[in-house]
């Protein structure tokens, strides 16, 4: 079994972590590590619980993000979460370095997206008249957070808060406006082959407890990694 994602918090309701690039959100045919999984595996020995743990999935990041996750640990406050969701009172952020420079510090995109079943992509529209009526609007904000280079290209660290969560709508929409994500190979890789996962994370995530009501956050510090190294400020 492989490691126990990081755990940020836990108490009876919920479970936060940390999902690694690479590993799926829930299982999929494949087989291969998925978080619900080993979140509950890790509930099963700690609790020494006989059978299954509850786990409640209540959203997902794509397989080669990494970032906060947040599930419940009872269907009462998986409802209750849920409905935060719908509600757009969860406030997700994430971090992307993209390819090229802005003129603006911030910015904010509007499009219609919709996503094709057959080739798993979605396709953006950049406004409702030119859009199919099943696609879905779409809407983000972004603030300049660095500017740097990777392999000689210029490359820009953005904060992007999303006000709809849409399947690969991050990744669609700057593509869409000429910032493809480094590492992207469904959206544009950019002006040069980069060998690492796509450098997007899920760094944010603020929610009200499900029982407490208060206020929560959770937040991972910028990686030392490279590339993402050369924006960390002392």
């Amino acid at each position: 079994m492989p490691e126990t994602p990081k755990i940020l918090f836990e108490d009876n309701h919920l479970l936060v972590a940390v999902k690694p690039a690479g590993v799926l959100s829930q299982s999929d045919p494949s087989g291969d590590p998925d978080m619900l999984t080993l979140l509950k595996a890790y509930l099963v020995e700690k609790y020494k619980k006989p059978g299954e743990a509850y786990l409640g999935l209540l959203h997902r990041l794509d397989r080669p993000v990494r970032g906060v996750m947040v599930f419940a640990k009872t269907s009462k406050c998986a409802s209750r979460i849920s409905e935060q969701i719908r509600n757009r009172t969860v406030r997700k952020k994430y971090r992307a370095i993209v390819y090229g420079t802005f003129e603006e510090k911030e910015g904010e995109i509007r499009s219609f997206l919709r996503k094709n079943a057959r080739t798993n992509l979605v396709e953006v529209f950049p406004d409702e008249k030119s859009a199919p009526k099943d696609a879905k609007a779409c809407h983000l904000e972004y603030k300049i957070e660095g500017q740097g280079r990777i392999a000689g290209v210029p490359v820009t660290l953005l904060s992007i808060l999303l006000h709809t969560g849409r399947s690969h709508q991050i990744r669609a929409q700057l593509s869409s406006i000429g910032h493809p994500i480094v590492g992207d190979r469904k959206y544009g890789s950019g002006p040069h082959r980069f060998a690492g996962d796509i450098l997007l994370e899920s760094y944010s995530m603020e929610l009200d407890h499900p029982v407490t009501k208060e206020r929560m956050a959770f937040t991972l510090p910028l990686s030392e990694e490279e590339p993402w190294n050369q924006f960390r400020k002392e």
